[in-house]
């Protein structure tokens, strides 16, 4: 299922964030948003979750224009969104903050997706019953992952996921990401440059002050993303 968001504005408190942003991500594809801190990623993934409004433009997956739909429906739709920050509940333990999309969410199939993530990162299922404050900063990123992947079967919005990790851990979070290209994900993952994600994604964007330009290129190249 592709991703088209057309001539999308968002503001907030009154002060234009997003203008005119035109953005596709085909089917079973990933995209990088590449920009600076400050350009506008994180209001862009925040509202196609639904936690911010549109002021203009549409925002359309599944046939479904979600600006008109409540935020709680992204999880029903197969939308999901691993936020920059992590936002694990501390005193919960791995098990249950990865389970918390499924309760909220009534995911009849929570456990047996839980087992699918645990077989894609088997290291967080050996401290499954450790609390969540417990972990490393780069633990923390990977159960955040897991996670997303819980409700997030057919798209997944990845906010800065390589931020803050040590390089060992963000290898093999590359790597986690990567093996989603076999499970027909459609992946847009936010970064400040593409580091991380040159070997990984079928299609750059980048944006600037609110505006997004792209810049296409073969995974195998180096990234050729486009000014404004």
């Amino acid at each position: 299922m592709s991703l088209e968001i057309s001539n999308l504005d968002v503001s907030i408190e009154g002060i234009g964030i997003l203008r005119n942003v035109n953005l596709n991500i085909p089917g079973g594809q990933m995209a990088g948003l590449i920009g600076h801190n400050g350009a506008g990623k994180t209001t862009l993934i925040r509202a196609i979750m639904g936690l911010l409004p549109a002021t203009r433009g549409s925002i359309i997956f599944k046939g479904q224009d979600l600006t008109r739909l409540p935020a709680h429906r992204r999880g029903n739709m197969a939308i999901s969104y691993m936020p920059e920050d992590r936002r694990l509940i501390p005193e919960l333990t791995v098990t249950e903050n990865m389970l918390m999309p499924a309760w909220a969410n009534r995911i009849a199939d929570g456990e047996q997706r839980l087992k699918w993530v645990y077989s894609l990162m088997p290291e967080i299922a050996d401290f499954g019953e450790r609390k969540a404050l417990q972990l490393s900063g780069g633990q923390q990123k990977l159960v955040a992952l897991g996670r997303a992947l819980i409700p997030g079967r057919e798209l997944i919005l990845l906010d800065e996921p390589f931020e803050g990790v040590a390089p060992v851990l963000a290898q093999r979070l590359s790597s986690v990401i990567a093996d989603l290209r076999g499970e027909g994900l459609t992946v847009l993952i936010a970064e400040s440059d593409d580091a991380h994600s040159a070997g990984l994604v079928d299609t750059n964007w980048r944006i600037e002050r609110g505006s997004v330009s792209q810049g296409r290129r073969d995974r195998s190249e180096s990234s050729a993303v486009a000014d404004d």
